[in-house]
């Protein structure tokens, strides 16, 4: 059922939201330079202005494409030494920070993932330059959201140029279908090119001068078909490009990896290319039959799950934040929606070496669950069944109970070390809160079952974690890196996020428990009914307990106090002191030294303690945008995806409601009429 909000108070018999014109509204029509990809969550193909990657700065990318280099001659592994920390009970614990030596720059850089190759435009007359961006001459590409098709036009030596492209829904697959006439007067061709990974920690595209350091294997396998098989060191990887007849591929003559796709004598060129860790199938699927593949997949994506019509709204901003949800549902579909999290950038390019960070799975994954979209995260829920073996090594390392998560790591779960990532803390809740998001969703013993061993372990690891000071009061003390990231680890004490937080999630295991029919955890209940309260002063919340200046020298980064009520649910917080808090933040914060998902955890607050205004004015912030294809434009790495996935995540919330939320449709937009709210298929956030 659809409702509308403001002056426009629909009842029950109100018609659906018309979802293609809702999606079709956003399409894109962009003739600037810039990435735009097409997607299955699992693969990703970005395209230049040329509708291709003609112009070397874009990436084809997996969520199964990792590569590591030899290691150290000499050393193994277990030659890495930890770093030994005193605890605030007086314990050493050795902690994973590395040292700047040979063995820990080995593990901070490996694993990396792949740009698994390059296909792109080239020249084919003798002695002709590599295509430049000043060679491309009116471009002009749309975006076909409701379908996923990517369409370019551009002009190269006079002549037109025009490209459809698509990904299959499920092969990591492209579909290509080009028309110009210069394909058939021998003046432009398609290459395929295959570099070695290069270590650049941010924005890396693969390294083009080491030819000998890898190899590639060319089958032909049919007239109309070729097969690559990739080496490079202890990875492969396999390629198989399926074109028209009438066309053909060759080696590029003394160039190594480079591989030519030509069609002399036609001005049409279609081919397939897939990519896959093992053999493909004897059999690809056409291009005309990929098309009608990926139509299928993005009309029932769009179909399914939660969808927000603002066009009924009097205030002129609704078609811009409509447009951010739209565009971030595809984004977020196209990058973060694998067998495994993203890393902050997606598969764009390279950050932190491709590695994704544990803390930033529930920016990349909560909003999934509010719009209805299981699919899409429960692909890559599994991530932590696969390293609850090694996170159950690192606490027991330490001498803790349970399972103590990784903050940044690759598949194998192994962390990249680094002094925040060895001593972040709020990743560990995070599969609590988001068992309780599946229970919510699936209230079956099915799922209780299937999170049991991780939820069991988490709490146990967290109450573990905490310290007492006496038999009345256990605290968070050192050494801890915070959200922020930002104060002195060996000081931190009491942390306001994590202490709310650690309620959160030790009282759900307990419900966990209880929903299994068993009794409630001792070491957990005596946790939580002797946990330090929220740190206070003067009225207003304090960042850590020891930081009575958290306002004047802290007010940078992330404000993460406000999330305590916000992205949670606010255990153990009380409404006035956090909107007295919530209002100090907004008049001192330095907002240009914010990441994007800041707004977001402000806009939830805004919306839980009724500041509704304020909640939709900080999604719309100056310093929270988007690029005309939809991409953060501010908060790191770029592109920065968490942003996408907490404007999501924040909208869904505000337009779908929370537990105790007001009784009233789309409770965290403004009840003024000047706001449209109709919505459908959203889940109500805890």
């Amino acid at each position: 059922m659809a409702i509308s909000l403001g002056t426009l108070v629909a009842g029950a018999d109100s018609p659906p939201i018309d979802r293609e014109a809702l999606v079709t509204r956003h399409n894109l029509e962009v003739t600037k330079p810039g990435a735009m990809q097409v997607g299955n969550g699992e693969f990703a193909f970005t395209a230049d202005v040329t509708g291709l990657q003609s112009l070397g700065d874009a990436c084809t990318m997996s969520q199964w494409g990792w590569h590591s280099t030899p290691l150290p001659a000499g050393q193994t592994i277990s030659d890495f030494q930890w770093t030994p920390k005193q605890t605030y009970g007086g314990r050493s614990v050795e902690y994973m920070i590395g040292a700047g030596d040979p063995i820990s720059q080995w593990l901070y850089a490996n694993p990396h993932r792949l740009n698994l190759g390059r296909i792109g435009f080239c020249r084919q007359a003798k002695g002709r330059a590599p295509l430049k961006a000043s060679d491309i001459v009116h471009p002009r590409r749309t975006l076909d959201l409701w379908n996923g098709f990517l369409n370019s036009q551009f002009e190269l030596d006079g002549q037109p140029v025009r490209v459809e492209l698509c990904c299959h829904p499920e092969l990591d697959a492209v579909a290509v279908r080009i028309q110009s006439p210069l394909l058939a007067s021998s003046r432009l061709a398609v290459e395929l090119a295959f570099p070695y990974p290069d270590l650049k920690e941010f924005g890396g595209r693969g390294d083009w001068s080491k030819p000998g350091a890898h190899e590639t294997q060319m089958t032909t396998v049919a007239p109309t078909r070729a097969d690559f098989s990739r080496k490079l060191d202890g990875t492969e990887y396999h390629v198989g490009l399926s074109f028209a007849p009438g066309a053909s591929v060759r080696e590029r003559k003394g160039e190594k990896h480079r591989y030519v796709l030509s069609s002399e004598g036609a001005e049409r060129l279609e081919f397939v290319c897939a990519f896959a860790p093992e053999a493909l199938p004897a059999m690809l699927p056409g291009v005309e039959e990929t098309f009608a593949a990926c139509r299928d997949h993005w009309n029932g994506f769009w179909r399914r799950g939660g969808a927000l019509d603002l066009s009924g709204s009097a205030d002129p901003r609704w078609k811009e934040l409509e447009r951010r949800v739209v565009l971030s549902q595809y984004l977020t579909a196209v990058n973060c929606a694998g067998s495994l999290p993203p890393q902050e950038s997606g598969l764009v390019n390279n950050g932190w070496n491709g590695k994704f960070h544990f803390e930033m799975y529930w920016w990349h994954g909560a909003h999934f669950a509010l719009w209805d979209r299981w699919p899409e995260v429960k692909r890559s829920l599994g991530v932590y069944r696969q390293c609850l073996a090694s996170a159950r090594e690192k606490a027991a390392r330490q001498g803790y109970k349970g399972a103590r998560w990784p903050k940044c790591t690759g598949p194998e779960g192994r962390e990249s070390p680094h002094p925040i990532h060895a001593m972040l803390l709020w990743q560990q809740p995070h599969p609590i809160f988001f068992a309780e998001l599946d229970y919510r969703a699936h209230p079956e013993r099915a799922t209780l079952e299937a999170w049991r061993e991780i939820v069991f372990d988490t709490a146990d690891f967290m109450a573990s974690f905490v310290t007492f000071e006496n038999e009345h009061r256990c605290v968070l003390g050192p050494p801890i890196y915070t959200v922020p990231e930002t104060t002195d680890p060996d000081q931190v004490y009491n942390p306001a996020f994590e202490l709310t937080y650690w309620r959160f999630a030790l009282q759900a295991a307990q419900q966990w428990r209880e929903r299994l029919g068993m009794p409630r955890e001792p070491g957990w209940q005596r946790v939580l009914d002797t946990l330090a309260p929220l740190p206070e002063q003067e009225g207003v919340y304090l960042m850590e307990e020891h930081l009575p200046d958290s306002y004047t020298k802290w007010n940078h980064n992330h404000p993460s106090v406000v999330g305590a009520l916000g992205v949670l649910p606010g255990n153990g917080v009380d409404r006035e002191t956090m909107r007295q808090t919530f209002q100090k933040v907004m008049a001192c914060w330095q907002w240009k030294q914010t990441w994007g998902w800041d707004f977001p955890m402000l806009a939830m607050t805004a919306a839980r303690l009724g500041e509704t205004s304020a909640a939709v004015d900080l999604l719309l912030h100056p310093n929270f945008d988007f690029d005309e294809r939809g991409y953060p434009v501010e908060g790191g790495p770029w592109p920065y995806f968490p942003s996408s996935g907490g404007l999501l995540y924040a909208v869904g919330m505000m337009a779908g409601g929370w537990d105790d939320a007001p009784a009233q449709h789309a409770p965290g937009f403004p009840q003024d009429g000047q706001w449209t709210v109709r919505c459908e298929g959203l889940k109500t956030a805890p």
